[in-house]
């Protein structure tokens, strides 16, 4: 471990951040609430809270668990670690603070992840294409103004 990664007292480490906003987004993209997990666990709802906040450290055990129940690999919560590491390598403590509360990132956003997951919840391909091409238009429609 680098002293970057190390835990501090009363901080998260970075991985423990990175994958609890990992969790936190497939929890919100698959529509399972924090008490729900909890449940499929057999923890409380707070104790899901910390890990996505990365206060309390998810053990490899436990990480188990979180991919069989959200349906996905252990992999999937340790994606883009380096990249999100070097974004905010030349921040400022409190612009890392803000990264880390996940201010500039849009994907870790709750309404961007129910907008994804209801537009995936569209079954029919030609209409979600439809409903894409109406967001944009929108979009587009809000710039002209």
């Amino acid at each position: 471990m680098t002293k970057t990664e190390t835990k501090t007292k009363g901080k998260a480490s970075p991985i423990d951040v990175h994958v609890g906003k990992r969790l936190r987004m497939r929890r919100t993209l698959v529509g399972m609430t924090q008490e729900k997990l909890a449940e499929a666990l057999g923890v409380t709802f707070q104790q899901v809270q910390k890990y996505e906040r990365g206060i309390n450290r998810i053990s490899a055990g436990r990480l188990y668990d979180l991919s069989a129940v959200l349906k996905t690999t252990i992999a999937y919560f340790f994606e883009d670690f380096n990249n999100s590491k070097s974004a905010i390598a030349g921040l400022s403590d409190n612009d890392q603070d803000s990264y880390n509360a996940g201010e500039t990132d849009i994907m870790s956003k709750k309404e961007t992840l129910d907008l994804v997951r209801v537009y995936y919840s569209v079954e029919d391909p030609k209409k979600r294409k439809e409903l894409l091409s109406i967001i944009k238009s929108m979009a587009a429609n809000l710039t002209d103004s």
